[in-house]
């Protein structure tokens, strides 16, 4: 079941440069097992020790934060498009 992943600037050098690469899983748990299986050391980015999503990580699935679907369980079809996106902060 191939997905498209949109990687971060920041997480690109971990992809060989890549902006958007393909994976496989039946849930975005998954997904993240296959990534890093592709690209050793991208899991410790995206989850913590106790295996939940780092607190500035945002994952969305076709443009929906998986906050309001299923979280790490949602599900993924053939052809769904991934997007990790890094939180940003700052200001005063």
């Amino acid at each position: 079941m191939p997905v498209t992943v949109r990687i971060p600037t920041p997480l690109r050098a971990m992809t060989k440069g890549h902006a958007e690469v393909q994976s496989k899983g039946d849930t975005v748990d998954e997904l993240v097992v296959d990534l890093d299986r592709q690209f050793p050391g991208l899991r410790e980015r995206l989850v913590d020790e106790s295996g939940e999503l780092r607190r500035f990580i945002n994952i969305y699935v076709n443009d929906e934060d998986i906050r309001f679907l299923d979280n790490r369980q949602t599900a993924l079809k053939d052809g769904d498009q991934v997007s990790i996106v890094p939180a940003i902060a700052g200001g005063r």
